[in-house]
Parts: C-alpha cells; sequence; structure tokens
C-alpha cells in the first residue's frame, strides 16, 4: 500500500519532499524567508523607525557594538505629523525630535541641565521646551553618522530582496520569451535571436548595467530595471536548450495535432516541463543581483543616499577596515556573503531535488 501512495503522488510533492531532506538548502530558506519577513515589516521593530533609519547623532560617531547613552529629545518646531498607519509601515515615521546625546542630566526650578556627550560645558533647557532622557543602545553600534547600524542593515535587506525580485522577474519574462521562440521556431528567428543574446552576452554584466542604469536615470526603481534587463541571457539560452529538446517528443506532437496553436504550445504544454532548470536559474540570478547591486551602490551608480543599501554602507566605511572600526564594513560585507550563499544552497537543492536522473539512479 505505501508503495502504491508514492506512486500516486504528483511529481510537484515528490520533489518538494526530496528537497526538504536536504538539510542545509532548507535552512537557507528558512533563513531567507526570515529575511525577507524582516525587511518587509521592518519599520515596526527596528530601534530607529524613522524613514530610512537616517537619525544622526555625530557626537556618538562610529561607537562600537553595545554602546549606550543617554539621548535628550528636542521638539522640532512646528512639527505636524500626516504619515498614515500604512505609511508608516512601509516608509517609516517621521521624528518629531531630534536627539542630542548627553552625559548626564538634571532638573533644578523648571530648567533642565545638560551635559552633552563628549563635552564638558552645561548646556541649559526650559522643561517645557524638551522631553525626559532617554536610554538608547546601540546594538551593533553607529556608522560615521552616528546612526544606528543595525537599522541601516536591516533595511539593507529589503533593498536586496527587493532588486532580486524584480530583477528575476524580468531576466524570465524576456529569457523565457526569447528563449522559447527561439528554441521552437528556429530558422531565421532562431539565427536573429541567438545573434542578440551573443552581443548581449559578449558585453560584461558591470559596464551593461551602468550603461543602461545611465540612460534610464539615477533612481530606486531605475537600478533594479537596470540590473534585470542585463541577465536575462543565461535564462534564453537555458530555455531555448531545453525547449529544442522537447519540441520532438510526442506530447508536443499531440498537441500540434489536435490542433493547439503555436503559443498555447510553447506556455502550457513546453515550458512547465522544464520548470525544474527555470527555478535553479531563477535562484542563482537572485544571489547574481543581490551582489550586482551592491556592486553599483559600492561605485556610486546604486541606490542614493539616505537610502540604506548594503554596498553604499560599505563604500562608506570601507577605509575603517584598517582601524579599529572594521565592523562598519565587514557587517554589511557578511550580510551579502549570507543571501548569496543561502540562494546558492537552494539552488544546490532545487538541482538535486529535480533531477529525476540522479533520483532514479540513488534508488
Amino acid at each position: 500500500m505505501a508503495k502504491q501512495s508514492d506512486k500516486s503522488e504528483s511529481p510537484g510533492r515528490l520533489a518538494w519532499m526530496r528537497f526538504r531532506r536536504n538539510k542545509l538548502a532548507m535552512g537557507a530558506l528558512a533563513f531567507i524567508i526570515l529575511l525577507f519577513t524582516a525587511s518587509v515589516f521592518a519599520y515596526t521593530f527596528i530601534p530607529d523607525n524613522s524613514p530610512d533609519a537616517n537619525t544622526m547623532c555625530l557626537q556618538i560617531a562610529t561607537k562600537k557594538p553595545g554602546f549606550s547613552t543617554q539621548l535628550l529629545p528636542i521638539p522640532k518646531q512646528g512639527f505636524n505629523n500626516t504619515d498614515g498607519f500604512v505609511s508608516s509601515l512601509f516608509n517609516g515615521k517621521e521624528d518629531g525630535n531630534t536627539y542630542l546625546p548627553i552625559a548626564k542630566s538634571f532638573i533644578k526650578n523648571d530648567t533642565l541641565y545638560a551635559v552633552e556627550y563628549g563635552r564638558t560645558d552645561t548646556l541649559k533647557y526650559l522643561s517645557s521646551t524638551v522631553k525626559t532622557p532617554i536610554t538608547k543602545t546601540f546594538y551593533l553600534g553607529t556608522d560615521r553618522y552616528g546612526r544606528d547600524m543595525l537599522s541601516r542593515l536591516i533595511l539593507g535587506a529589503r533593498i536586496s530582496m527587493l532588486v532580486g525580485i524584480i530583477a528575476v522577474i524580468i531576466s524570465l519574462l524576456i529569457g523565457v520569451t526569447l528563449g522559447a521562440m527561439a528554441g521552437y521556431f528556429g530558422g531565421w528567428l532562431d539565427s536573429l535571436i541567438q545573434w542578440f543574446i551573443n552581443v548581449i552576452w559578449s558585453i560584461p554584466t558591470i559596464l551593461l548595467v551602468i550603461a543602461v542604469s545611465i540612460a534610464l536615470g539615477k533612481g530606486f526603481m531605475q537600478i533594479f530595471i537596470a540590473v534585470g534587463l542585463t541577465m536575462w541571457v543565461e535564462v534564453a539560452r537555458l530555455v531555448r536548450g531545453q525547449v529544442l529538446s522537447l519540441r520532438k517528443m510526442e506530447f508536443v506532437e499531440a498537441s500540434q495535432a489536435l490542433g493547439y496553436g503555436k503559443f498555447r504550445t510553447i506556455f502550457v504544454h513546453i515550458l512547465p516541463n522544464i520548470s525544474g532548470p527555470l527555478a535553479v536559474v531563477a535562484a542563482s540570478n537572485f544571489a547574481s543581483a543581490v551582489l550586482i547591486e551592491a556592486g553599483l551602490s559600492f561605485i556610486g551608480f546604486g541606490v542614493q543616499p539616505p537610502t540604506s543599501s548594503w554596498g553604499t554602507m560599505i563604500r562608506d566605511h570601507y577605509g575603517y577596515i584598517i582601524l579599529d572600526n572594521a565592523y562598519l564594513a565587514i557587517l554589511p560585507g557578511l550580510a551579502i556573503v549570507s543571501v548569496v550563499l543561502a540562494f546558492i544552497l537552494i539552488g544546490n537543492g532545487l538541482r538535486d531535488a529535480l533531477d529525476v536522473k540522479s533520483v532514479v539512479g540513488n534508488q
């Protein structure tokens, strides 16, 4: 009975069962899901929930992880918060205060006396114009502008996840369409598409991305589109080869004999049979997109400040590697390595789970 039940399982379910046995791939998948969830809802739990976690306190710049200090909130003149719940959830909430790091404070005769951090002179504030000092801990320290590193690091994950998703979608749309048409129709159309693929393939990826980003202009979405427009070549080559091997199969000939249209045959009958290799190359492209975006941000062509990006964080702090604050560049570097390694492990797990020949051989 057990063997009969196994035979009735769908191919997708059997592949998922094989994927679950791969502990490294499952761990990588859990890590990516956790990181994606944390990046989407980052503003609900990060220490600095201002837009882009851009609250600067230059007096406490480049402090070590675990640094704790008192902050004196000073209300902004004429501030009126109009942020709604949804806007605050995804874009952060404007803070109505500026914060002054202080070493100590006391109140006397309705006047608050505070000693600014790193100074010895005492400042006076009317108690009606300031709030009670708060104590804040910077668990991963502060960057060179005195911003919370943990908040900036988590928001940087949002950029990496978003660029990966958009780049993979664009690369699949273009690559699958061109590759399927080249492999199925052949002839002059195949030659034309292959020529175009070879031209794009011959241009170094980073140079092509820079050229596209210059043409589209600097901006948030422009960079994501530029990365996606340069990653479809591998998808097209893969799809073309797979379609060439499948178009003479019996199920394709049966579809043609039944009078189904060519595009229905391609997208309904052929493409579902190459979903496995597509999933593997999509995972690989996701990792490549993260690396490309980080590289673009490092050289100044990526996401522009004050938006947090791991590549920008490395650019701002790579000079500290030879100093005592090397963690400022190492932390975002480790984040990039972790995400790329996770998607490589997921891709390897998908390859093994969807490779029917290797599964049959093991049995």
